[in-house]
């Protein structure tokens, strides 16, 4: 977890404070999550009563907690992780202007789309550098192919020069940069408390949050950074998230064991799933292996076989709407079978720390699963001995 975020006194505030004590409240990573997740499941939903919708939010998220360790989830960072980069450096914001949430842009509106198109051509070495750059950016992880595209198509080259300023802090944010190159201090109130070496990304928080620039960028060596408009890069991501959640919809209708979730954890479960595609005959996953997540299948059948002396055996086919992987999880087990794709097939799939968070609460539902396999293995051993 990174240091906590300092803000700006803008909150209420006890008049006994004095004023550095006012400009220097601390707001921890967790608090600043949670409340980002509550913002962007009430705008989802658009319920009439917020705060009724805000008691039934933090009452189901307390229910969680009391079977497994809550982890927040942010909408734009899927499948796990904070929507910030954990090589973020502590942070103090000046001040703060309305929540970027409320303004004008609604993801489902399909027409919404001004400054989201914005292209710069680039040649192949360029576009090949700057997949490289973007690579491991937690912000754009849980993109598609398409999406991804738009990002690289609208970004676009910023060379510069030892001592120049980037950003600087208390200024309007129009931009998120990407380091390809160069070394960049991160100046807090004339304190140099972070660099960065040739790596990382910085000036998403001024753009998710419509604030001030938090610090001061400022190259140290020549340099050549990546950038995208405000616009492009909150339109992409949310569009992302909406769209994500639209997409597994309906395949979460479709799976019974869900149907005790609540909307929002239904929406944070979209947000984590990751879709994947195996040809016909190609493994998925390997009896005998560690349990790294679980699959819910979206198009397609699958073939769960199981290693018997006589080589492997076929016990069940599964097909949309159905799931597996989930009882090397549940049971902390290698895993007790392979599974096949049975012709081509798309799977959605959940990490294992995704599942601790999202779907732990579950686990004396999915250990039901536990008897029907060993009963389907008992079974497989009568079979084989008789032959």
């Amino acid at each position: 977890m990174a240091n906590p975020t300092e803000v700006g006194a803008t909150s209420p505030i006890s008049p006994s404070m004095s004023s550095d004590t006012k400009q220097r409240i601390q707001v921890p990573d967790c608090l600043r999550e949670v409340l980002l997740d509550f913002t962007i499941a009430y705008l989802m939903e658009r319920p009439e009563d917020v705060i009724d919708y805000a008691v039934d939010y933090f009452n189901k998220l307390q229910e969680s907690r009391r079977s497994v360790h809550y982890k927040s989830s942010s909408l734009l960072n899927s499948p796990s992780g904070s929507v910030i980069s954990q090589d973020e450096p502590p942070i103090q914001l000046s001040g703060r202007r309305k929540s970027v949430f409320a303004e004008a842009y609604d993801p489902e509106n399909e027409d919404d789309d001004e400054g989201a198109t914005a292209v710069f051509p680039k040649s192949d070495e360029q576009r090949i550098r700057l997949i490289e750059s973007v690579k491991n950016v937690l912000l754009f992880r849980s993109l598609d192919k398409e999406q991804m595209n738009q990002v690289l198509d609208a970004m676009f080259e910023r060379r510069v020069q030892p001592d120049e300023y980037i950003i600087r802090q208390g200024e309007d944010g129009d931009n998120f940069y990407i380091i390809e190159t160069g070394t960049y201090k991160v100046i807090v109130n004339d304190n140099h408390v972070h660099t960065y070496n040739n790596s990382g990304n910085f000036g998403e928080l001024a753009l998710l949050y419509n604030m001030p620039r938090a610090a001061t960028i400022q190259a140290e060596t020549e340099g050549l950074l990546w950038a995208m408009d405000r616009q492009t890069f909150r339109r992409i991501l949310l569009k992302s998230a909406f769209k994500k959640r639209k997409m597994y919809e309906s395949l979460l209708d479709s799976v019974p064991m869900l149907k005790a979730l609540q909307n929002y954890e239904r929406m944070n479960l979209a947000d984590a799933l990751v879709s994947k595609t195996f040809k016909s005959n190609e493994r998925i996953i390997k009896q005998g292996d560690a349990a790294d997540g679980m699959y819910f299948i979206e198009e397609g059948r699958v073939s769960v076989r199981m290693e018997q002396e006589s080589g492997e055996i076929e016990i069940s086919k599964l097909s949309k709407g159905q799931y597996f992987g989930e009882l090397a999880l549940v049971t902390h087990r290698p895993r007790a079978a392979s599974v096949y794709a049975d012709g081509d097939c798309k799977v959605a799939f959940l990490d294992s720390l995704a599942f601790e968070r999202i779907l732990g609460f579950l686990s004396d539902v999915l250990k039901r699963n536990v008897d029907v396999y060993e009963e389907q293995l008992a079974n497989l051993g009568q079979d084989n001995s008789r032959t």
